[in-house]
């Protein structure tokens, strides 16, 4: 009994000692939790944290860890591209070298990539494909003559075409293709402009395929070019596809733009508000830049928008956007008006302060003239050697000039005021590398500038020949003083602001002038200041064959062809047609060509075969084009049965070429096509002495034509003070050079 008492005693004493200590007994057990709560917390966090840097290093997913048979699955990276094809359609090879830089651009990336050229590719059989690929598909294509597709693209955009209007096919057909398009074009072709570049984005994007990045265009017309050139153009659209291949391959979407409703950010994924706002402004950038350098949709592609959201209701939060377009498009309206009402001299001058003139002369024209063996003078004139020079320095023939006009050929020098033409002709024997355009609006040279540097480039040419075996040295120290200067190098020079100073300044120095215009410059012809013979390319009799044929830049370009054959009409100095023969393109227009020379009346009618330049991707012209001296011959007689007042008068065999001359210059039954040089500079100087007043006609300073020069002679218009040089292994020359 005892014992049960002493023992709870004892827990009752122990008891009692708890209960009136309780209150730090509680204490001391809030701090342990608290001190256990903390530590939880850091370790948390701290946890947090190297999850967070992981990711860092880490920017795309990864799969969780898989324990099989005792070892953790690797991590897999998850791609999002695989590869980037380059499709290019191209005429000329320019597209094609864009596809070129461009793969290697991709290649130093790390990323595989393939340049297709577009006729190699079945679009029936592989497009569906690219949708489920993770490939980028790139189209560089270019737009040819009236706004249609090269011939290596013709295939792939008739596919492409159909598919979209044919409905076995689906709106969804390319749903999951990534692509993107750079055009290449012309803007002096209004109507027809990156035409393809357009239609490819079109239909690809009709068919749900989904843009990278906004259609971009580059222009070959330097005066509009964005950039200056188009090869400027592509680099800057290079740079910024570039860029965002590589957001592309982390996975990103585009950047937000900071248009977010609600000021509230709905792009995927947190970032820290400095990276927003460096993206941001990187975003803004991008879009200023798209909106001064590229169009952001085609027009027909925003037609079919609008089309499809007319019957589509208005959310509230797009009113304001929309009340802000009619608001920005009433104020250019009026700002239309406005300068509608200054006038058009005003606005254009006020153009001409803001923004300099570009340089014709770009770059990459200036290396691939110089590379063809032009010699470059200033920012947009050149001159070459012409191969007849060099014949004739050798006593090995003249050219057909010096046998129809007297010209000595190696005191001759053939260049250009003005690189830049108003047709792209399927004959061009500079294969187009050459600018277009239909006005000056690039930088202009003094003509004294030119005239200096074009004598002093020709002399060192003719230098070059000092010493070479078979020059004579009577002709060489002849050809170091020029005489007469062909403007027919390359071009169009009547399109130069100063042809007229330039003329001048030649007859100044006692030069002989043979200019040669293509018929789109009525204006400018009858303006024209005396020239020593005034040549019009009559390319073709027809309208749909000049189009054919030239394909000319001017809407109205026939117009300008008959306007500028009157103009020829009015003019008293010596005037020349030019026509150039192609087999199955211009040889069966007889009646036709006899209606035009009854319009311009020409002193004289050159008429020779086309010459054979080689393979040119610019045109489909083969040997099979080039008629035979007989068929040039055959045309010219028939011609002349049509033409009463013209007869044959000389023939250059060598050249493919033959003169009709109007019976004025049959004097005493003698033909005098020749030219009295010295005489024609006594009267152009007393011309620009009286101001204009004493004028002077063709009859004026002729000279009698030479027995051999003559049609029918036995030498056919090879002079034979020289020896004729015949190639090797050559039978007969139908190339007419």
């Amino acid at each position: 009994m005892d014992a049960s008492v002493d023992t709870w005693s004892y827990f009752y004493t122990h008891l009692m000692s708890i209960w009136l200590n309780r209150f730090y007994i509680y204490s001391c057990a809030a701090f342990g939790i608290g001190i256990w709560i903390c530590f939880q917390f850091i370790a948390t966090k701290a946890k947090k944290q190297d999850e967070k840097s992981t990711e860092k290093l880490t920017p795309s997913k990864v799969t969780q860890d898989v324990l099989i048979n005792g070892y953790t699955k690797p991590k897999t990276k998850e791609v999002y591209v695989t590869g980037v094809k380059v499709f290019y359609g191209s005429q000329t090879g320019t597209a094609k070298g864009f596809a070129t830089i461009l793969a290697e651009a991709i290649l130093s990336l790390n990323l595989p990539a393939e340049i297709i050229n577009m006729r190699d590719y079945d679009p029936d059989d592989c497009l569906a494909e690219e949708a489920t690929s993770k490939n980028i598909c790139v189209f560089l294509v270019a737009t040819y003559t009236d706004g249609q597709p090269t011939e290596n693209a013709a295939w792939f955009c008739k596919w492409l075409e159909e598919a979209v209007n044919d409905f076995r096919f689906g709106k969804t057909y390319l749903k999951g293709m990534r692509y993107a398009v750079f055009g290449l074009g012309n803007s002096e072709y209004v109507d027809h402009y990156n035409t393809v570049g357009k239609n490819i984005d079109k239909w690809l994007w009709m068919l749900s395929a989904s843009r990278v990045m906004t259609r971009a265009e580059g222009d070959c017309n330097v005066a509009k070019s964005k950039r200056g050139s188009i090869e400027a153009d592509f680099y800057a659209w290079k740079a910024r596809f570039l860029a965002r291949l590589q957001a592309l391959c982390k996975g990103e979407k585009k950047p937000c733009s900071g248009n977010c409703k609600k000021g509230k950010c709905k792009s995927k994924g947190k970032q820290s508000k400095e990276g927003s706002d460096h993206e941001q402004r990187v975003s803004e950038q991008e879009n200023t830049e798209v909106e001064d350098l590229f169009e952001t949709t085609s027009e027909e592609e925003s037609g079919a928008e609008e089309e499809g959201s007319r019957n589509s209701v208005i959310d509230v939060e797009d009113l304001g956007k929309i009340m802000g377009h009619m608001k920005k498009a009433k104020k250019e309206y009026e700002l239309e008006e406005e300068a509608g009402r200054t006038g058009p001299s005003q606005q254009s001058s006020g153009k001409n302060e803001e923004s300099e003139r570009r340089e014709m002369i770009t770059p990459g024209l200036r290396d691939a003239l110089t590379k063809q063996g032009y010699k470059l003078i200033g920012s947009h004139s050149g001159v070459k050697l012409c191969r007849w020079t060099k014949s004739m320095l050798r006593g090995r023939g003249g050219c057909y000039k010096h046998t129809f006009y007297g010209i000595e050929s190696h005191r001759c020098m053939e260049t250009t005021p003005s690189l830049a033409c108003a047709n792209k002709c399927v004959f061009c024997w500079r294969h187009h590398t050459n600018p277009v355009g239909t006005e000056w609006r690039w930088k202009m040279d003094q003509p004294e500038m030119i005239l200096r540097e074009a004598i002093e480039n020709h002399q060192s040419l003719i230098k070059q020949f000092k010493g070479v075996p078979g020059v004579r040295g009577d002709r060489f120290e002849e050809g170091m003083v020029v005489k007469h200067c062909a403007l027919s190098l390359v071009g169009e020079p009547i399109m130069y602001p100063e042809i007229n100073t330039f003329l001048k300044l030649l007859h100044r120095h006692n030069i002989s002038s043979f200019l040669v215009t293509n018929a789109q410059f009525p204006v400018e012809i009858r303006n024209l200041e005396p020239v020593t013979q005034l040549y019009v390319s009559v390319d073709a009799s027809t309208k749909e064959s000049l189009k054919k044929i030239d394909r000319p830049l001017f809407k109205d370009f026939w117009q300008r062809f008959l306007d500028s054959l009157k103009a020829l009409a009015e003019k008293q100095q010596r005037t020349v047609y030019r026509l150039t023969l192609v087999k199955a393109w211009n040889v069966d227009e007889l009646k036709a060509y006899a209606e035009l020379v009854s319009l311009g009346k020409p002193d004289f009618i050159e008429v020779k075969g086309v010459t054979y330049c080689g393979e040119s991707s610019a045109s489909n012209l083969t040997m099979a084009n080039v008629p035979w001296h007989e068929e040039v011959v055959h045309f010219v007689r028939e011609l002349a049965d049509l033409i009463p007042d013209y007869d044959i008068a000389c023939e250059h065999e060598h050249s493919n070429c033959l003169l009709i001359a109007h019976k004025k210059f049959k004097i005493d039954g003698e033909w005098c096509t020749w030219i009295d040089y010295d005489r024609f500079q006594e009267l152009v100087q007393e011309y620009e002495n009286s101001r204009g007043s004493k004028t002077f006609t063709a009859a004026d300073y002729v000279a009698k034509t030479p027995h051999w020069a003559v049609f029918g002679s036995r030498e056919r218009g090879f002079d034979p003070l020289d020896t004729r040089f015949q190639r090797k292994n050559k039978i007969k020359d139908i190339s007419g050079c």
